[in-house]
Parts: structure tokens; C-alpha cells; sequence
């Protein structure tokens, strides 16, 4: 495995930052306010030609072990110790505050190396502060800049070290398999297999327990977690192997209606989690089964419908539920009345707080992403088009009748039909409705997102009519 560092500080001084430049792409969420991360992130990081897993961690705070802030700081020293190496960072242009001194305090008890990098060096405005940050004990300070991109050099040369006392002491046959090619790998490992691992994203309304669920099928505190509503902010993703098949699980942000999202911080959330919707494979949405089915609940289903992915529904807290037998004729009855669109998508209730009903949400998961990825020969699509036709012919239009020649399947990943038609504009949009529920009975693709789109043929004729007029 490849060595892990972490990144380490008190709030806002560009911790996030610095993670986004190391691993390439703009993962974790930045801004000014202090405390935008509050959970771990890990990810895949690159320098030069060092190779390393990089933790984004909250800001280090002085507070109340009970309080979010000291939740949040025991996130960060879980991270310090399964870490090889931490990235101590501290504003140069505040210099070395109070909390600085208390943090560096505690680090000096673990075993595990430290790298005091002094960022937003950039310019004098940070000299005087580089300067304090010698008095600190963990030898010369990187002056660096995350935003800019300066210091990367040093940087290199500190964690090179590092990073090859790591590797040698891993298995060198383990260490030979990093050079397939991973993308060659995906495109022909079945999902669930460990080089293609199936990408599940939770998604809901704020406080559904989305993070607590995610927590109790790893079966640790990986996330944070608590009564207060809105504390996961960034989209993590997390890897866990279940009956021997590999996933790779996103909790997000809940997502409110957007008319009460106003912060930007909460927008930035939002946005991140529909990021993920659209990168997943399956899409859990969970609902708080006291309140099931709100308004908002059913935006966010309608979401990852017209996005296409495949869709799975948890009816979480099932353990508040008093008269159950009550409670599934409720939810039986909504999803008859408002999941037309995906009509026979899969229920589960569970618990994520007792972890009941975990087993039967993923085989639901699987479930859905094989009806995702079926096809239908155009053979089939064929005749059972013959008998539609049969049976109910598409009605006339001024008098003509819209004639349906030939279907097929180009696309999976969601199904999508193609029918070769004469005047396809024509077509009520309650004829491709009865099409499309056909499509799913007959050929039994429940609670996945079904696309039907018309294709007009070419007229042989045409080009002798328009000759003729020109004549």
C-alpha cells in the first residue's frame, strides 16, 4: 500500500488547499470561513514521481470532547495515527499563534515523523512568521505557498524519504501490481471485482442518517456524525468489501430544498453531492422513515431519475416506526402515487443506527445495477413491438396514423430504446409513457430509469419530390 500522510493544522490555513494542489483536482471544499472540513478525505496524491494517499482533516480546536468541534478533533487524531507521516501547516503570515504552540505540544508525543510546513508564504508579508516558526522544535519550516503552488520542491525532498522507507518495507510482488494500467483493468473487471469496485452513492435530506448508516456498515466512527443537521459537508468516499464484492461508498451532504439553501458554504455542499449522483453507478436515496416521502424527498428521487442512475430506496430509523404493518401501507401507497417515473423501485427499511437490514440493501444495490445494465436483443424488441402494435396501435393524427417500423437498444447504463418512426413529433406523451412501462413489464427492468427516444427514417422519395418541384 502506498504511504499515507496527513494533513494537519487549526482552522483556515489552507489545509483543503494544499490537498486539492497535491492530488490534482478540486476534491475538497475551499473557502475563507474557518472549519469547512469536518470530516477526513483521503486521496489519491502525486509529486514529481512520489505516489502517496493524502488526509484532508478538520481544523485542530481546543473544545469539549462531547461538542461537534471535539468530535471533529478526534477525527483528526485518528488520521495522525494510522498516518506515516503528518503535514503540520500553520499560517506564516499570522505567525505562530497560541493554538500552534498547543497543537505542536501534542504532536511531539507521537512516534509519527512531522513536517511543519509554514504556508501563504508568498511575499514579506510571511517572513516574520517563517522566522517563528523555527522556536517550534520540528527543525527548518517548508515556506510554501498551496495556493501558488511554491515550496513543492522542498516538499519533495522532505517526504522523499519518507515515502521510500514506506515502500521498502512493503512486499515488492504487491508493489509490482501498481503498474497496470487502471483504466484497462476497469473496462474489464465486472463491478464489485477489487479493480473496479461499484460506486454507491447515499444521498437525502439533511439528518436522515446518511453518515450514521455508512459508520455502522464499516463498523467504526469513519464519519462524523451527531444530532446536529448539515454536518457532513464534503462528498466522502470510503471503500468496503461486502460478500467478497468491492464498493466504494460516497456519503454527501443532505441535500435541503433550494430555496432555504442560501450560505455559500451549503451551496458548495449541494453541489458536491449532485457531483457524486452523477459519477456513481447506484444511487441509495434515504428517507427518514417518521417523515417519509416529503416534497423534498421525492425532488431528490426525480433527480437521480432524469440523471439515470440506478436507484435504490432506504427507509432508515425503521426502529422509530411504532405500527409498522401502517407505516409500509403509507410508503407502498406514496411510491404507487409518486414513483410512476421508476415505477417498482426497490424499498428497503432498515436501521442504520442498530445496523439492521444492511445485508438487504445491498443485494437491493446489486439488484439495480444489474436491471441498469441489461440489454434486450433487437430481435425480441421486435416482436414484442408486432404485438403492441397489434394490440394498440399509436393513434391517428389528422387523420394519418404515426407508423412504428423498428426498435432497438444502442445504450445501457440506463436502457435506452430507439424507435424508427414516421412523423415521431406527433406522438402524445402518454403513448411513449404506455411504451416505456411496456419496456419494463415484458422485459422486467424495474425501478430503473428507461430512455425512449424516436428516430425518423430517411424518405427514399424525397429527393424525387424535390426534384420535380425544381423542375
Amino acid at each position: 500500500m502506498p504511504a499515507t500522510i496527513a494533513i494537519i493544522g487549526r482552522p483556515n490555513v489552507g489545509k483543503s488547499t494544499l490537498f486539492n494542489r497535491l492530488v490534482g483536482k478540486r476534491l475538497a471544499l475551499v473557502d475563507d470561513t474557518p472549519g469547512v472540513t469536518r470530516d477526513r478525505r483521503a486521496g489519491d496524491a502525486r509529486l514529481g514521481d512520489l505516489k502517496f494517499t493524502i488526509i484532508d482533516t478538520a481544523g485542530l480546536e481546543e473544545a469539549d470532547q462531547r461538542s461537534l468541534e471535539g468530535r471533529m478533533r478526534a477525527q483528526t487524531e485518528e488520521a495522525i495515527a494510522d498516518a506515516d507521516a503528518v503535514l503540520f501547516v500553520i499560517d506564516a503570515r499570522a505567525g505562530v499563534t497560541p493554538s500552534d504552540a498547543h497543537f505542536a505540544n501534542l504532536l511531539r508525543r507521537t512516534d509519527t515523523p512531522i513536517i511543519l510546513l509554514a504556508n501563504k508564504a508568498e511575499g514579506r508579508a510571511g517572513e516574520s512568521g517563517l522566522y517563528e516558526a523555527f522556536g517550534l522544535g520540528f527543525g527548518d519550516p517548508i515556506a510554501m505557498s498551496a495556493e501558488h503552488g511554491e515550496g513543492l520542491a522542498d516538499l519533495y525532498d522532505a517526504l522523499l524519504p519518507i515515502i521510500d522507507g514506506v515502500e521498502a518495507a512493503e512486499d515488492t510482488g504487491a508493489e509490482a501490481k501498481t503498474d497496470v494500467d487502471v483504466e484497462d483493468a476497469e473496462d474489464e473487471a465486472p463491478a464489485g471485482s477489487r479493480e473496479r469496485p461499484l460506486r454507491v452513492t447515499i444521498v437525502g435530506r439533511p439528518n436522515a442518517g446518511k453518515s450514521t448508516l455508512i459508520n455502522r456498515i464499516l463498523g467504526e466512527d469513519r464519519l462524523l456524525t451527531g444530532p446536529e443537521a448539515g454536518i457532513t459537508r464534503d462528498s466522502i468516499s470510503v471503500d468496503w468489501v461486502w460478500n467478497d464484492r468491492h464498493v466504494k461508498l460516497f456519503d454527501t451532504a443532505g441535500i435541503r430544498r433550494k430555496a432555504r439553501v442560501q450560505e455559500k458554504l451549503e451551496k458548495l455542499s449541494v453541489a458536491d453531492a449532485l457531483r457524486a449522483i452523477k459519477f456513481a453507478e447506484v444511487v441509495i436515496v434515504t428517507l427518514d422513515a417518521t417523515i417519509p416521502f416529503e416534497k423534498q424527498d421525492l425532488q431528490i428521487i426525480d433527480l437521480v431519475a432524469r440523471e439515470g442512475r440506478a436507484l435504490v430506496i432506504a427507509i432508515n430509523k425503521w426502529d422509530l416506526v411504532e405500527d409498522r404493518a401502517a407505516a409500509m401501507q403509507v410508503i407502498s401507497d406514496a411510491s404507487e402515487r409518486y414513483l410512476n417515473q421508476i415505477r417498482g423501485v426497490r424499498i428497503v427499511t432498515m436501521s442504520g443506527l442498530h445496523g439492521r437490514g444492511i445485508d438487504k440493501l445491498m443485494e437491493a444495490a446489486f439488484s439495480a445495477y444489474e436491471v441498469w445494465n441489461r440489454r434486450v436483443s433487437t430481435g425480441r424488441l421486435n416482436r414484442w413491438l408486432d404485438g403492441v402494435l397489434i394490440h394498440h396501435p399509436p393513434p391517428a393524427v389528422a387523420g394519418r396514423r404515426v407508423k412504428l417500423r423498428y426498435l432497438t437498444q444502442p445504450k445501457t447504463r440506463p436502457p435506452h430504446f430507439v424507435v424508427f418512426c414516421s412523423r415521431p413529433e406527433t406522438l402524445p406523451e402518454s403513448y411513449t409513457r404506455y411504451l416505456v412501462n411496456g419496456l419494463r413489464e415484458t422485459f422486467d427492468m424495474p425501478g430503473t430509469p428507461i430512455r425512449l427516444s424516436y428516430r425518423k427514417g430517411d424518405n427514399p422519395y424525397a429527393a424525387k419530390a424535390q426534384k420535380r418541384k425544381i423542375q
